[in-house]
């Protein structure tokens, strides 16, 4: 291989070039000494004495160094470019760029595992998350589609059932409600199927987010995990799990009831345009509150999974977590809500398409709407759409608590040390 200017040899480094240019130059140096009966150490001209002053007629003439002697001698070396400058941004790091090296002084962050281990971006954020579900893909495709399986056949059965054999809980007659009573009446009548969902929306969301945090705490390790591990890490925390997954939507539903109780009982007084208005306001500001709160705890079930602490020390870490980055925290929770949404409109529509092409375009009463066929279709749907973005959801959020806590506590260096130690 023939070397040219701005490249080094592949058996030498620049420091070595240096090295062997400094010693030739001193060997010719002692050659030149003893030939004119010098010593070796003293330059060829010597200052005079006296003053050595800046004078008018320009500063004094300095002594070179070894190796400034060494590349005047022998011309460009290795390590300049093509124009012979002397080393610097232009010099041997342009060479070892150009030779796909990296740069000096800015080693590579490590990564045992599915990201990096330093602070990320939103998008590498995601690309964790998927990047554990493309690798550990039979662990955390059989959670997630256990854990939605099991929860719409219950949701589906409770569904028909509930529709056939309580009508009366309709009393509006698919009306929609024009006073504030009838919007309250309906509201309760209505709790009890929304309250059925609810608690299997929770128990499935609480085996889900345990078991795959704990995939993902795995997986930036790079260490394999089955899903029966998974369960038996996260089987003594499910309890304080299901805690937090009650407490903090039981806040936000407290914060919109605070919000909204005025202006009902302000229409409930008779004044009902006026408790509209107020409703509607309050309704707004409960939002602002209950939106500042869900991202304030929105860390806390990582939080509590993986130090193992109880509900109530996992929502004063999240908090601690997020304090300062609140605005950072609701953007990437905010991409994860829209890609579960993206994942569930496409789900829906495959659904919608097929069942247009068996059925046709004709139009169906509201009876066939509840029938089992359909009610199994919109089933199908939620469970591919479950099974495919519980995973993102939960590993998002997982690399979001570590990504602070590396921002933060330097997270990185104990998870480079361990990833180290489990090999």
């Amino acid at each position: 291989m023939t070397d040219s200017p701005g490249r080094t040899s592949p058996g030498s480094s620049p420091s070595e070039e240096t090295d062997k240019a400094a010693e030739t130059a001193e060997a010719i140096e002692a050659t030149e000494a003893a030939q004119e009966g010098r010593p070796a150490q003293w330059a060829q001209e010597q200052p005079p004495p006296g003053d050595w002053s800046t004078s008018a007629q320009g500063p004094p003439r300095q002594r070179r160094s070894t190796g400034e002697r060494a590349r005047a001698r022998t011309g460009p070396g290795p390590s300049h470019g093509a124009g012979g400058g002397v080393p610097g941004p232009q010099g041997p790091q342009a060479g070892w760029q150009q030779a796909g090296r990296p740069q000096w002084g800015r080693p590579q962050a490590p990564q045992p595992g599915v990201i990096p281990l330093r602070p990320l971006q939103a998008g590498e954020i995601v690309e964790g998350a998927v990047r554990t579900m493309r690798i550990h893909w039979r662990a955390v495709l059989g959670i997630s589609l256990t854990v939605a399986v099991g929860t719409q056949a219950v949701a589906t059965v409770v569904d028909r059932l509930w529709d056939r054999g309580t009508p009366e809980l309709d009393p509006l007659g698919g009306a929609t409600p024009e006073t504030p009573q009838e919007l309250v009446e309906a509201i309760g009548n209505g709790l009890g199927g929304i309250g059925v969902a609810w608690l299997l929306s929770l128990v499935g969301s609480i085996t889900a987010a345990a078991l795959l945090t704990v995939i993902v705490s795995r997986a930036v390790l790079g260490r394999p995990v089955t899903a029966r591990e998974a369960w038996r890490s996260a089987r003594p925390q499910l309890g304080r799990m299901a805690g937090l997954m009650v407490l903090v939507p039981v806040l936000l539903i407290g914060v919109f009831a605070v919000g909204i109780v005025w202006g009902l009982l302000a229409a409930a007084a008779g004044a009902e345009q006026a408790g509209m208005s107020l409703t509607a306001v309050g309704g707004l500001a409960a939002m602002v509150v209950a939106t500042w709160l869900w991202i304030r705890y929105s860390l806390a079930a990582p939080a509590l999974m993986l130090e193992k602490q109880g509900v109530a020390a996992a929502m004063q870490r999240s908090a601690k977590l997020v304090r300062g980055a609140w605005w950072r925290v609701f953007g990437i929770q905010l991409i994860s809500i829209l890609i579960t949404a993206l994942v569930a409109l496409m789900a829906q529509t495959v659904v919608v398409v097929f069942d247009v092409f068996i059925h046709g375009t004709g139009d169906q009463s509201v009876a066939d709407a509840t029938d089992w066929a359909s009610l199994i279709e919109i089933g199908i749907a939620a469970v591919v759409s479950s099974a495919l973005t519980l995973p993102v959801s939960a590993g998002m959020t997982a690399l979001l608590y570590m990504d602070q806590r590396i921002r933060r506590e330097s997270l990185d260096v104990e998870l480079a040390r361990s990833a180290g130690e489990g090999k």
